[in-house]
């Protein structure tokens, strides 16, 4: 346990309270949309002021690293310990679009304090998980008496992540060397609820594709020719009703190859969140669960591997009949890959099933999207442990644990640079990501200053 004091974290960032909220009320007035083109200023001021506020927070080493897109921050500030671990955190500094128009009740883009809570677009995603780190460092250092801290920690903060991240990996890959670590930081996640601390140990990977068939040269009339020509809409409808068996299993041979399966320990710590079924069925705008047979709904979205189709279509669409066997049909496939499955593999295996489901006459392209690998932490790990004791001493109650059902370019930096991942977040569903009057609750956003005060020391222990 790190003798760093809890009740002088406490005091600390409660005394730099007010300062913080108006460092991070600044940054949040800088629209860093990385979406629109019209922005791409912004976004370059927002890398710029970020680097500024680093280097007064303390870091030796802030710069901006500049990508064919958006500009990434890195900072870096060494522990002076020889045998002090290395720790990375990732974060982001764009932010999606937002106007007044869009239902916010006030501008996105001048934030506000009200009722515990600041509104802006980025308090919750990404500026205010990321700038909690600013605080927390600064609280380790008063409460230890260090004059650096008690892990080489390093920073990545980039700019392109609400666009997809499509410079990240290969930024990654070319600053490998300066980004080596022995555990990187996620600080782009969230809690389960206000009442309910948890860390999250995994996020599932995706791989995409559109398989396009094409039929005749052109619309044919169905009285003439139908019946006796492949119909390309008929056979998209046939690969979709074979994606799945009877239990919902993927039926794809092959797909399941490798996958980590959840042991009973696991099954266990999911039993313990505070799920409500019919309450995630109201948010999901849905009348019951459904998914591959023997798992929780829970387990299906964290821990197990789907395929959904996103979108089918083919042919005639408008009101009335048309009695035609159109010329072509396409459906658009995702899938959700868990720890163990290799993204290549699966291109592979899925490409090989349609391709032997397309019947003669019909001809065909399959093309996927760049991949995103998962990523989980075993429960046993020691910086997991580090996170959910750092966590518990900054809420003062047990951390319970969850995964993410969606992906994110944090397995990049697990796979180049082959160092555990894990979640630091303190934001919360009704945080409301990507939607109008996004807002961070305060109290919890410096929970998420204290956690971090007290993490380095953890750090720094469970990986010597």
């Amino acid at each position: 346990m790190s003798d760093t004091p809890d009740s002088a974290v406490h005091t600390y960032t409660e005394q730099h309270r007010t300062a913080f909220l108006d460092d991070l009320a600044s940054w949040l007035r800088i629209p860093s949309v990385s979406a629109q083109p019209e922005h791409d200023g912004d976004v370059r001021r927002s890398a710029e002021w970020l680097s500024a506020k680093l280097k007064e927070t303390g870091f030796p080493v802030a710069e901006i690293w500049d990508t064919p897109g958006a500009p990434a921050v890195f900072a870096e500030w060494p522990s002076g310990d020889p045998d002090a671990p290395t720790v990375l955190v990732y974060g982001h500094h764009d932010v999606q679009p937002a106007a007044r128009e869009d239902g916010w009740d006030t501008d996105p883009f001048e934030p506000v304090i009200r009722d515990g809570r600041m509104y802006g677009r980025g308090a919750a995603d990404d500026k205010g998980q990321v700038f909690f780190h600013t605080l927390g460092v600064r609280a380790h250092l008063a409460a230890t008496g260090r004059t650096a801290p008690a892990v080489n920690l390093k920073l990545l903060i980039e700019g392109e992540e609400e666009s997809g991240s499509p410079h990240f990996r290969a930024l990654v890959e070319e600053r490998a060397a300066r980004l080596a670590a022995d555990a990187v930081i996620v600080s782009d996640t969230g809690m389960w609820d206000e009442n309910t601390p948890t860390v999250c140990t995994g996020m599932r990977g995706l791989a995409e594709c559109e398989i396009e068939l094409y039929g005749p040269e052109q619309d044919i009339h169905s009285g003439s020719f139908g019946g006796a020509v492949p119909n390309p809409a008929t056979a998209v409808a046939r690969l979709v009703a074979a994606l799945h068996d009877a239990d919902g299993r993927i039926a794809i041979p092959g797909f399941y190859d490798g996958v980590t399966e959840l042991t009973e320990a696991e099954r266990a710590l999911f039993a313990e969140l505070p799920f409500d079924e019919a309450s995630w069925l109201r948010t999901a705008r849905s009348r019951s669960a459904s998914g591959e047979a023997g798992y929780s709904t829970l387990e299906r979205v964290w821990a197990r591997p789907t395929a959904e189709v996103n979108g089918i279509g083919g042919g005639y669409q408008g009101a009335g009949s048309k009695t035609i066997i159109p010329s072509s049909a396409l459906v658009k496939i995702s899938f959700r890959l868990v720890a163990g499955q290799d993204p290549d593999h699966v291109q592979q295996v899925v490409r090989a099933w349609a391709e032997a489901r397309i019947p003669a006459g019909i001809r065909h392209r399959i093309t996927f999207s760049p991949a995103t690998r998962p990523c989980l932490t075993p429960l046993d790990h020691p910086a997991l442990r580090a996170v959910s004791r750092a966590m518990g001493r900054a809420f003062g109650r047990k951390i319970l644990f969850t995964r993410e059902g969606g992906s994110g370019p944090a397995a990049d930096l697990q796979d180049v640079l082959g160092a555990p991942v894990l979640f630091l977040g303190i934001s919360v569903p009704s945080d409301g990501w990507h939607a109008p009057n996004e807002k961070v609750e305060l109290d919890l956003l410096f929970k998420g200053v204290e956690t971090t005060a007290h993490l380095w020391g953890e750090l720094a222990e469970a990986l010597r």
